[in-house]
Formats: C-alpha cells, sequence, structure tokens
C-alpha cells in the first residue's frame, strides 16, 4: 500500500520523526513499517515508554537485527512506536504518552504492551507492525484491535537490540491487517525450517471456560465452520497455579533485568506498574526454587499434546476490549483470564498465531493457534487457509 498520511493517533513516539530507507530491494520493497520503542533503531534513543529511561540512555550506535534485516528486504521504516512503560502492562495505556487509538472500537483500549505497533496498522499508517510479546503483547492487541498477530517460537527471531523485560518468554512479534503481509514478512525473518502441515486441530475447552460467554460462544461457531471438532484441556483444573507461575517467573526474570536500574535511577512511573514493579522486587528465591518445576511440568504437557501435528485452538483474549475508563476489578478480572490464555505459548516457548475472526458487540475478537517449537511455517500454512475460507461477511 501507499503510505497514507493521517492525523496523529498517538501510535507513534512524541519527538522528531524516525525514518529509515530500506537498504536493498526484496521481498518487502514498497511496504511501510514501524516499530515498538523497545527496539534499537541507530541513531535514535530506545525510550522503552518512560521518559526517565530515555534520558538517561544514549543514542543506539546500530539498529537492531530484526530491523536491519526488513530494510534490507526492501521496507521502509516510517516510525516508532509508542509502547507501555517498559512494556509491564496489557492494556495499552502509558501514564506519560496517552493510549494510542485503537479505531476498531474507538471508546476502547488497544491493548498492550506493544499498543503503537497495533494501533498504527489497525489505523493503515503502516502495512505492519513489529512489537514484542512477553506475556501476551502482541497477541492481546491484535485481538482487541481486529489484526492478525504473531508470536513466533521463542528465540527464532533476535532479540538482539531489544530491551530485555523476561528473557526466558520474550519474543520478537509481528502485526498486519493481511495474511499475506504477515507471511511475507515473516519469510524475511524466520528461519527456513520445514515441518509437516498441521494435520489436527483441538479445541482447548479449558481456555474456552476463561473467556466471556458470548465471546467463547462466538468462536465456537467459528471452530465449527473450520471443521475443528475434537477437544482436550491443559490446565489439569489449575488455572489459578499456571497464572501464579507466570506472575513469579516473568517477575523474578523482570526484576534481575531491570531492577539495578530502577534501583539506581530512582525512575518515575505511572501508578499502576510503580505496583508491579514494587511486587517483581518482593518475589523471593523460595517461590521461584517452587515455581520453576510447575512450569517445566506444565511446558511438557502442552507440548505432548502438540505431538504428531496437532495444533491447539484457544481464545486470543478473554474478552473484547476493555473500555477506557474500566473500573480497577475490571481491569484486575482481565489479567485473571488473559495472563492463563497467553502462558500456553509462554511458559513452553511455543509459536501463536491469531486471527481477527469474528465481531461481539461492535469490537473485535481474534482466535489462536499454537503450534510445538519450530513448526512456525507450518502454523502460518493452516492459518492462511483459516484466513482464505472463513466467511468474513457472516463473522466480522
Amino acid at each position: 500500500m501507499k503510505h497514507e498520511d493521517k492525523t496523529d493517533i498517538g501510535a507513534f513516539v512524541p519527538g522528531p520523526p524516525v525514518k529509515m530507507l530500506p537498504t536493498s530491494a526484496g521481498g518487502l520493497s514498497g511496504r511501510y513499517f514501524a516499530a515498538k520503542d523497545l527496539i534499537d533503531v541507530a541513531g535514535y534513543v530506545t525510550g522503552g515508554g518512560n521518559p526517565d529511561w530515555l534520558r538517561s540512555h544514549a543514542p543506539a550506535s546500530c539498529s537492531a537485527p530484526v530491523v536491519e534485516r526488513l530494510l534490507a528486504a526492501g521496507a521502509t521504516l516510517l516510525a516508532k512506536t509508542v509502547t507501555d512503560e517498559l512494556a509491564f502492562s496489557l492494556e495499552g495505556v502509558n501514564a506519560f504518552y496517552g493510549t494510542p487509538l485503537n479505531s476498531a472500537c474507538p471508546d476502547r483500549i488497544p491493548g498492550g504492551s506493544s499498543s503503537g505497533s497495533a494501533s498504527a496498522v489497525a489505523a493503515r499508517l503502516v502495512d505492519f507492525a513489529v512489537g514484542t510479546d512477553t506475556g501476551g503483547s502482541v497477541r492481546v492487541p491484535a485481538s482487541f484491535c481486529g489484526l492478525y498477530g504473531f508470536r513466533p517460537t521463542h528465540g527464532a527471531v533476535s532479540l538482539e537490540g531489544v530491551i530485555p523485560f523476561a528473557p526466558s518468554y520474550d519474543t520478537v512479534g509481528l502485526f498486519a491487517r493481511e495474511m499475506a503481509t504477515l507471511s511475507a514478512v515473516c519469510d524475511v525473518l524466520l528461519p527456513n525450517l520445514q515441518h509437516a502441515p498441521v494435520s489436527k486441530l483441538f479445541l482447548v475447552r479449558d481456555a474456552f471456560e476463561l473467556a466471556d460467554h458470548d465471546v467463547a460462544a462466538k468462536l465456537e461457531r467459528v471452530c465449527a465452520s473450520l471443521g475443528v471438532e475434537d477437544e482436550l484441556s491443559l490446565f489439569d483444573g489449575d488455572v489459578d497455579g499456571c497464572l501464579e507461575c507466570y506472575r513469579v517467573l516473568q517477575g523474578a526474570e523482570i526484576w534481575r533485568e531491570l531492577g539495578p536500574w530502577i534501583t539506581a535511577a530512582k525512575p518515575s512511573f505511572g501508578a499502576a506498574i510503580a505496583a508491579r514493579f514494587a511486587d517483581a522486587a518482593a518475589i523471593s528465591k523460595t517461590d521461584l526454587a517452587r515455581l520453576l518445576p510447575y512450569r517445566a511440568e506444565f511446558a511438557a504437557r502442552v507440548r505432548g499434546a502438540l505431538s504428531d501435528g496437532v495444533g491447539l485452538v484457544l481464545p486470543t483474549a478473554p474478552c473484547i476490549a476493555l473500555r477506557k475508563d474500566a473500573s480497577e476489578k475490571e481491569i484486575g478480572n482481565f489479567y485473571q483470564r488473559a495472563l492463563p490464555l497467553t502462558s500456553v505459548a509462554g511458559h513452553a516457548g511455543l509459536p501463536q498465531l491469531t486471527l481477527p475472526v469474528a465481531m461481539v458487540s461492535d469490537c473485535p475478537i481474534g482466535l489462536s493457534i499454537v503450534t510445538n517449537a519450530n513448526w512456525d511455517r507450518s502454523l502460518l500454512e493452516v492459518a492462511s487457509r483459516w484466513a482464505d475460507c472463513l466467511d468474513k461477511e457472516k463473522f466480522l
């Protein structure tokens, strides 16, 4: 597409424009993209969504490999995008830089922490955008904004030049409005590992039970139209344990990576983000030791369910995008259900792709497929088939 110059919607970081021209021609020639402000772009400070971080860091001496590869494939970098402060949110609300527009439902949040990247793609300011996904920071905003969103296998795309958050969960992720665009970008970034096609898809029943009734019902109709009939369960009746495992292990890694800077710099954070960092600082070695085996067991259970070419189908998020004036109780309830859903792929380091398949109350909802590690290209193939056969007039 030709880049559309539109009124600012809060998606791009404030300050001088960030633009880099392609370094050669390739499969992405003529396409524009944006990159989350956790990702280095040569000559610019990576701001991390926080003014104190921005002030205390120097410009990047080189671009992150993910940016370099996209430029080498012919794409033009148009902007850096707003992120929730140091990625510690799934809401898309930044106390310093505001809330990027969710053009699919403007009275609602875009989802975070890759909020600006999702906002820019949904508003057609760029063809695709790069974000990061640790606990759902690409998948959730893709669902909220009606986009295709992809979290690759952990480690499949280099994290060099990306501010670390929780490294054993961190991934680079992608947004696009069309499956064909997403596939073209993945052709540039993914290792060329081939696997047999995904041969069987199972609906994850206890994942659907975490979603609002109207969301689950609509997504189950989509699944039925696509021939997904078999079911299994993954949480073994312990959703709360899975959530606690993610909270503790992610929090311990976050404090290990960012705690030294926070302790030394004493930065200002928005109230919600400050509380989350305080919780991360309080995690004990005892809790960490207790829950590492839990993660290993859960990850083994998920991988076991994915043997023999199986893919898992689950709601991307438990609800439509929250209203901008959602109460603390509503936000807390969202996290209680969203993080177990996103941790299925996160705990096991697996690829997950969300597709915009339906609307509830005039808001988009996403349906996800999870496959085994390094089956990214097989996942893209099955998602492409789904995108081709979905009756969008009926569901969207």
